[in-house]
Order: structure tokens, then C-alpha cells, then sequence
């Protein structure tokens, strides 16, 4: 995104931005959400383990969780009528343009995903007058049940990617333009995803492989986070202007509070304890990452419109040096 910074301050001839809110942050967290319930539902049926563990909820409550979350990008809208505009073209160098075509082609994977055995029948039945319908859905991803992990996985993945791109996409906002930001949010999102599941109480070798599972994308969103701070910090003016914002800076708090410590240490401890078989509130590492995952969203919203390129690097890049 190219900014056009002037003195003046006229609405009726001067261009402006527009202020992205929580609704956007909580899509972005319900999205990469979304994203890794499809991508570890894929794997275990991949790995055959759903003989063994039901894994129902990654299968039941992605497309209701992306259908939510696209709701909260709706309210964002500043004409919501005219979202129907999204589906009218592609434009293929557009972000926001690939992540509408996506969210739409998630739908199928994740429904399929649910028709497959442990999914949406050990909720129950449909009402009835779906019913000969779901059936036929049922049938067709059990024919095609691996090619439908595997779908969800790829979808997944795109979905969480996109994620990071929308806000990434933007080189107007320092603190949002790095190319390990789609990277974060897909680890992160795994790592909501894995907690939540860890939650509802799954069977026992589903929660063990979870719990393994999370304790080691903890550790690569730290890793990942730590990367991109030391990016920064080695980067140009606009960097290391945008990356005190959190060292130092107004959302500093925010950020280690909620999502270093609260969202990511504490929990990393939680589990690695649990792990050993040591007594922990069960409730309290997964809770806690997910509330870490809203927060890191929320702090990257805010703090990257707070971000801005120096007034010195925009004349040296219009005069060519």
C-alpha cells in the first residue's frame, strides 16, 4: 500500500485511510483458527488415527468458526451491500482478492471434512429433510477420504497463509511488512487449533499427540516471533522505528503480557509439566493459548497502523537515493 502523506488535511479532495478495528483482528484469529483445525484434521486422517480418537471437533467446527469470522470482516465493511463485488472479478495481484476466492473454496474441504466418519454423525443426525443430501456427501468423502485430508490440508494451509499476506501486503505499515508474519500466523494457528481440540476432552491418544504437538509449535512461534523482532531491529529506519512500538513503545505491555508470557511461556510450561505427567489445571494451557492467539492479533492490528515509514526514507526514495 502506497501512503500519500501531506500537511494538509481536507476530506472532500485529500485521500485517507481507514481504521481497522477488532473485527478485523478477530477474523484473523478465527481464520488461522479455521486454518489449523483443517490442517490437523487432515493429518490424522492421514495417519489413519481416527479409528482411534474421533477428532469430531476440527470436522464440526471449522466451517462454523470461518463462518463466524467472516462475519466480523462483513461488519468491517464500510459499504457492506456491496460485498457481493468480491466474486464479480479476480485480480490476481490483489491479496484481498485471493484470500474472497479462498475463504469461498474452504467451504467444501472443511463440509467434506466433516461427512467423513468420527465428523458431523457423532453430533447426530441432520434434520431430515437434508438428510438424503447429506448422505450423498457422505458417500462421495468416503470414496474420496484421503483425497479429502489431503485437501483440507492444502486448504488449510492457504487459508492461514492468506492470513499473514492480508496484513503483510501492506508496505505503507513497517511493522506488518515481513515476510515471516504469514509464517507466525499459520504456527500460531495450529497451535490455537491444537489447544482447542485438547479442551474438549478428546481420547487419550489424541490428547498426547496434541499435547507433543503444541509443545513443539510453542516453541516455533517464540522462535519465529524472536526472528522477526531481530529482523527488525537489523533492518532499515521504518523497522526499527516500527518494532519499538513493542520494545519499549505504547504496546509494549500488550504485547509481553498477553501474548509472550500469558499466551505463549506460561502455557509452554503447562504442557511441557502436564507432559511429565505432573499435576496442572487441564483447563489452563489451552484456555490461555487461545486467548495468547486473539491478543497477538489484536496487538499486530493496532500497533501496525501505529507504525508508519520515516518522513527521511520517503524523500530519499523520491529523490532516488
Amino acid at each position: 500500500m502506497l501512503e500519500i502523506v501531506s500537511g494538509r488535511n481536507n476530506p472532500s479532495i485529500d485521500p485517507h485511510l481507514e481504521i481497522w478495528g477488532w473485527p478485523v483482528a478477530a477474523y484473523l484469529f478465527l481464520g488461522g483458527l479455521t486454518a489449523g483445525l483443517m490442517i490437523l484434521q487432515g493429518i490424522f486422517r492421514l495417519r489413519n488415527e481416527e479409528a482411534k480418537a474421533s477428532f469430531k471437533m476440527g470436522s464440526l467446527l471449522a466451517p462454523l468458526l470461518l463462518s463466524l469470522g467472516m462475519f466480523f470482516l462483513w461488519l468491517d465493511l464500510s459499504y457492506k451491500a456491496h460485498v457481493f463485488r468480491f466474486y464479480m472479478t479476480f485480480q490476481i495481484l490483489s491479496p484481498m482478492s485471493w484470500g474472497a476466492w479462498i475463504l469461498i473454496l474452504v467451504y467444501p474441504a472443511a463440509i467434506l471434512g466433516m461427512a467423513l466418519p468420527g465428523g458431523w454423525e457423532s453430533w447426530g443426525k441432520p434434520i431430515s429433510f437434508v438428510n438424503p443430501i447429506w448422505e450423498w456427501v457422505k458417500r462421495l468423502a468416503g470414496k474420496h477420504a484421503r483425497a479429502v485430508a489431503i485437501a483440507n490440508i492444502i486448504m488449510g494451509l492457504l487459508l492461514g497463509i492468506y492470513t499473514g499476506v492480508l496484513l503483510s501486503a501492506f508496505a505503507a505499515r513497517p511493522l506488518w511488512n515481513s515476510a515471516l508474519l504469514p509464517i507466525l500466523f499459520v504456527v500460531s494457528g495450529l497451535s490455537t487449533a491444537a489447544a482447542l481440540n485438547m479442551s474438549m476432552k478428546p481420547a487419550e491418544i489424541e490428547f498426547n499427540r496434541l499435547l507433543k504437538w503444541d509443545i513443539a509449535l510453542i516453541t516455533a512461534e517464540l522462535s519465529v516471533l524472536l526472528l522477526i523482532i531481530i529482523s527488525f531491529l537489523t533492518g532499515g529506519e521504518a523497522q526499527q522505528e516500527a518494532v519499538k512500538l513493542l520494545l519499549g513503545g505504547a504496546y509494549t505491555p500488550s504485547f509481553w503480557i498477553f501474548v509472550v508470557i500469558l499466551g505463549l511461556s506460561m502455557p509452554f510450561w503447562l504442557e511441557v509439566r502436564e507432559s511429565r505427567h505432573l499435576p496442572v489445571p487441564g483447563w489452563a494451557a489451552p484456555v490461555l493459548i487461545l486467548v495468547g492467539g486473539l491478543a497477538l492479533r489484536l496487538v499486530l492490528v493496532y500497533a501496525g497502523q501505529a507504525s508508519y515509514i520515516p518522513d527521511t526514507e520517503m524523500l530519499s526514495g523520491f529523490s532516488g537515493h
